[in-house]
């Protein structure tokens, strides 16, 4: 009888083969679950980019929306301008090269601010180079804002929009244009917003601060530094008027402190790197292209739109009154200041020999109560104020402000000249024109000429 065939052979070969299949088919799997998760990763990461680009963080106020951009705008700024090439590397050596014999080149932070724009142009109107910087966020009105970046445009002034806490970025400006001055007045502004938004003011006015320093003590050469601390340190300083040497040991707000945090390390880095550093301390500025957000602006709109305005007045009962200083001063201020500001003295972050460390009160030397801020605002628009008189809240706000500015006036002759009933006409003129009022204002505002700076 014949022996059944053996068939061991190909039973092994088939298992074998049966193996392979398997092992390959697990390999192809763990191929197309890898390219799987790495396609779903790179496609969330999209998505959250384009969120975060195209919709504001759930809050419940607008002023939330401001860090959403501020954080946007730092985490996107560097790529955007680093990336940018040379037609925009052109573009900031053409805005930051004086056009004038020792002209200097400055970098302005919040160029696009009030006081920021004023000195831009009163800077390039004297042939200075100026390249401003500024994140443009929402604290008040952006408009305005880009308003005053369409006139600095229109001056050949280029305004790089990313924040100061942006090292990259600064340190690639710097790469770009040997800067010989910095005229720091990028902050958050605004005393009572600080009980909203504390962390704000921590970034922008220590944090960001603190960057710009950094940036500029690296620096070769090192910039000679101007920056916009406040008449807020002084604080509860009862002497009259404030004078540089008072003491600013006891600051009511939280913006006060930052400031007054400022000044301390202005010293810190000027006593350790060289760099030379002038602190300014203003006392509430106004006039044309102001901010929103002061009394004497929200006030022209509440008068003209029939609203009640609340007047404050000290728990003691005495009238709450500022220091006014009109917007010409503080530019005359502040170039004054620049013009007279010594080199840094450091080298590779080094401090080579002791620099120079100033600071100075700039104000109008004579205080006005909020009363006669109204009354004379009631006689240019040709309106009477509904006004509800109210203790002053506790907000952080000081009942008075008077500034002593013979320090100013000895080191660079800073004079203020503008009254408030002057100022505040010129301011009215501005905002009539610029919201397209109709007047209900008396005929004189109309005979006077547009503010030099930001009317050519």
């Amino acid at each position: 009888m014949a022996s059944p065939p053996d068939t061991s052979k190909t039973t092994k070969l088939e298992r074998y083969n049966s193996y392979i299949r398997r092992v390959n088919s697990t390999k192809l799997l763990a191929a197309s679950s890898k390219l799987l998760f790495r396609v779903t990763l790179l496609v969330a990461i999209v998505l959250i980019l384009i969120f975060t680009l195209n919709y504001p963080p759930l809050s419940d106020t607008k002023r939330d929306h401001y860090h959403h951009i501020h954080t946007t705008t730092h985490f996107l700024s560097s790529a955007l301008y680093g990336g940018a090439g040379a037609a925009w590397e052109k573009q900031v050596r053409h805005s930051a090269t004086p056009r004038r014999h020792s002209g200097f080149s400055v970098l302005v932070t919040g160029a696009a601010g009030f006081v920021g724009t004023h000195c831009s142009l009163a800077l390039k109107k004297r042939g200075d180079g100026v390249l401003g910087l500024d994140n443009f966020n929402s604290y008040y009105d952006t408009s305005l804002k880009r308003s005053r970046q369409k006139i600095l445009e229109k001056h050949q002034i280029l305004v790089v929009e990313a924040d100061i806490n942006d090292a990259e970025l600064l340190s690639k400006l710097f790469d770009i244009v040997p800067f010989s001055h910095i005229l720091h007045l990028a902050a958050q502004a605004g005393v009572r917003y600080a009980m909203e938004n504390p962390q704000s003011y921590v970034n922008s006015n220590v944090a960001g601060f603190v960057n710009l320093l950094e940036v500029a003590k690296a620096a070769n050469p090192q910039p000679s530094i101007v920056w916009a601390s406040s008449s807020s340190v002084y604080g509860l300083n009862t002497d009259n008027p404030f004078s540089e040497d008072h003491r600013t040991d006891k600051p009511a707000s939280l913006y006060a402190a930052t400031k007054k945090a400022g000044e301390e390390m202005a010293h810190t880095y000027n006593h350790i790197y060289g760099l030379s550093i002038t602190g300014l301390r203003f006392f509430t500025v106004y006039g044309p292209w102001g901010r929103p957000d002061m009394a004497y602006f929200f006030f022209t709109k509440d008068i003209l739109q029939g609203k009640t305005i609340n007047i404050y007045e000290s728990h003691d009962g005495r009238a709450v009154a500022r220091d006014f200083t009109y917007i010409d001063d503080i530019v005359k201020g502040c170039l004054g200041a620049l013009d007279t500001a010594e080199k840094s003295t450091g080298s590779g972050g080094k401090k080579r020999a002791p620099a120079q460390l100033r600071i100075y009160n700039l104000g109008n030397t004579s205080p006005v109560s909020v009363g006669k801020l109204v009354s004379i605002l009631e006689g240019l628009l040709g309106v009477k104020a509904k006004k509800h008189v109210i203790k002053m809240p506790r907000n952080g706000d000081v009942p008075f402000t008077h500034a002593n500015v013979s320090l100013a006036y000895r080191d660079f002759g800073y004079k203020p000249t503008t009254d408030l009933a002057t100022g505040l006409r010129k301011f009215v003129k501005w905002y009539l024109g610029y919201y397209g009022i109709e007047s209900r204002v008396k005929k004189e505002i109309d005979n006077i000429s547009n503010n030099p700076h930001v009317d050519e």
